[in-house]
């Protein structure tokens, strides 16, 4: 079948009129009575798990892979998605827990920032990566031991510099959510000072338009995870690193593949641009698929 040129694409609505659910404050316009609502049905379908780890399915084959490791390490998959990926009832293992976040929130689109940016009303802990990583068993072992060691008021992620051109540019450093583990005492700190995992963070919902404060922050990077390190070098915030080249090998995106073919959204372009089988071996998980 030959699709429409008029189409419009999960990636098309992600930089258009879904702009508030990709986690960006710019754009942001729900508002915080609407976000306890949402965030009260998270914390309920997750009563009694101590270990969240949130998979962000945005492919079948490699959510279920992604659970099945964290599984082994003794944590709880706890699963969301972006409705513009063509999931609505996500393959879940034994023990999994399904979150529909956007259930009350609504939104066009919805990236994994916006549960992870409000930790805090939901949960005491939550792990996290991105849909497209994968480890080995003795590197995602090490990852889940200091995740288990973070004390409430802690953050683990991985550090990124932007590139070697961007190294000595420290305005363009930031936390990426990669890979990493919040704790709710950390979440609440950053949402108070404005320093969240969302892009703009000079335009966060507790930040004064036009005050010193902002105009500070308008000098940095926009990025994701940009707040986080200005929290952890402004606030004093506590953030063990995870070396982005320890895990730069299990990261199956567009960054640094060549010849990347671009599809309607990710579901599709990891279907055409991985094999997910081949990547198992290598890894030494094929036992899983």
């Amino acid at each position: 079948m030959i699709e429409s040129k008029n189409e419009i694409t999960g990636w098309e609505i992600s930089r258009t009129t879904g702009l508030a659910g990709t986690g960006n404050w710019e754009h942001f316009d729900v508002p915080m009575e609407i976000v306890k609502d949402a965030t009260s049905k998270w914390h309920e379908k997750i009563k009694g798990i101590s270990k969240p780890w949130l998979c962000w399915n945005m492919n079948d084959d490699w959510c279920l892979l992604q659970q099945k490791l964290v599984s082994e390490v003794g944590w709880t998959p706890v699963v969301g998605w972006d409705p513009n990926c063509g999931v609505s009832q996500p393959q879940l293992v034994d023990g999994a827990v399904a979150i529909d976040f956007n259930e009350i929130l609504n939104l066009p689109a919805l990236f994994t920032h916006v549960p992870l940016e409000f930790v805090f009303l939901w949960t005491s802990k939550l792990a996290f990566w991105h849909a497209d990583l994968l480890m080995p068993r003795d590197k995602l072992e090490k990852v889940a031991l200091l995740f288990d060691r973070l004390s409430d008021g802690e953050v683990a992620a991985v550090k990124s510099y932007g590139g070697l051109r961007n190294y000595f540019k420290f305005s363009h450093h930031r936390y990426w959510e990669l890979l990493g583990c919040t704790t709710a005492g950390a979440s609440l700190d950053q949402f108070n000072h404005g320093c969240g995992w969302w892009r703009n963070f000079s335009h966060h919902m507790n930040i004064q338009k036009d005050s010193p404060e902002y105009l500070l922050r308008e000098k940095y990077y926009n990025d994701h995870g940009v707040g986080i390190r200005f929290w952890e070098k402004h606030y004093g915030g506590t953030v063990f690193n995870i070396s982005e080249r320890w895990v730069k090998d299990g990261h199956f995106s567009v960054i640094g593949s060549q010849n990347y073919i671009h599809g309607k959204n990710k579901s599709e372009e990891m279907a055409l641009n991985f094999n997910l089988e081949d990547i198992a071996k290598r890894f030494g998980i094929q036992d899983l698929l």
